[in-house]
């Protein structure tokens, strides 16, 4: 829960909560732990971990596959910057996909989530 939302979203500061409370946290809130996992909603965070949230969701990527996910991540964007090219240069989507290997990006950022839940399951 957070409060003073105006003021946090006015200064940039990354913040997202699961609604506003207006109490506030002080001689009320405590810190439980540092540098522990933590599971939120069914997900296991662990220190290193990175988080990374927009407007549109969270993400959390197991830190030993950082490297992995920012490459699959660079490539799928380079795939959508040369699909929009070739949609706006007279290729349906389809075709504009096609020729891009979009498919088999998806497939790869599929099965490397598959694997992921697999070796969270045995962590």
């Amino acid at each position: 829960m957070c409060r003073d939302v105006e003021t946090i979203l006015a200064t940039g500061y990354p913040m997202w909560s699961s609604g506003r409370f207006m109490r506030t946290g002080k001689d009320r809130v405590r810190v439980a732990a540092v540098q522990q996992p933590l599971t939120v909603d069914g997900v296991t965070i662990r220190p290193g971990d990175l988080v990374c949230g927009d407007e549109d969701g969270v993400v959390v990527v197991p830190a030993d596959r950082a490297g992995e996910v920012a490459d699959l991540a660079a490539r799928i964007d380079a795939a959508e910057d040369a699909i929009v090219a070739a949609v706006r240069s007279g290729l349906t989507l389809t075709e504009a996909r096609a020729a891009h290997g979009y498919h088999a990006l998806q497939t790869a950022r599929t099965t490397a989530a598959r694997t992921s839940a697999a070796q969270e399951a045995t962590r």
